[in-house]
């Protein structure tokens, strides 16, 4: 597995579809996840700070776990088969560590709630759906520069692009 960035989350246009988009700790690939506009807003929010007056799905979620003592441990993005992604979340309780299925969308929403939660992507997911950015091997490159040309990327690019033709 591979550490992954929540860098945020963005609406590619024309079609105004909702996508999070993660990179690798280590590396220089992108993984761009089209996902739904609830949870889009729930992982801007939470990115943001915003504080809602009532519970969202994914605070309530956070806040039953931590009342029966459970801990997320690590979200991981297994599988991209036929355009989907897979996740799972690992939990502890008490002594034992369980694996959840997810949206990654739904899990990347509670890790970024909570603080430190690594997010972690298999390395064949990035093999094929990473996307490295045309730029330069310059380790004092502007991260600012990087996110204008993969915002640049994600005009121009649609789910299609990701499926197996």
């Amino acid at each position: 597995m591979i550490e992954l960035e929540l860098v945020g989350v963005r609406v590619e246009l024309p079609a105004n579809t909702p996508i999070v988009l993660l990179k690798e700790r280590a590396g220089t690939r992108y993984l761009p996840i089209w996902i739904g506009a609830v949870e889009a807003t729930a992982i801007a929010f939470a990115l943001q700070g915003v504080e809602t007056p009532r519970p969202m799905t994914h605070d309530l979620f956070v806040e039953v776990m931590q009342a029966l003592g459970a801990e997320l441990e690590a979200v991981h993005v297994t599988a991209l088969e036929d355009g989907t992604f897979y996740a799972e979340l690992h939990v502890r309780s008490g002594k034992e560590t369980f694996v959840i299925s997810a949206r990654p969308s739904d899990a990347i929403a509670l890790a970024s709630r909570m603080e430190d939660i690594p997010i972690l992507g298999a390395e064949e997911v990035l093999d094929e759906a990473g996307l490295e950015l045309d730029r330069e091997d310059d380790p004092d490159a502007d991260p600012e520069d990087e996110v204008r040309q993969f915002r640049e990327f994600l005009d121009s690019v649609t789910p299609e692009d990701f499926m197996e033709g």
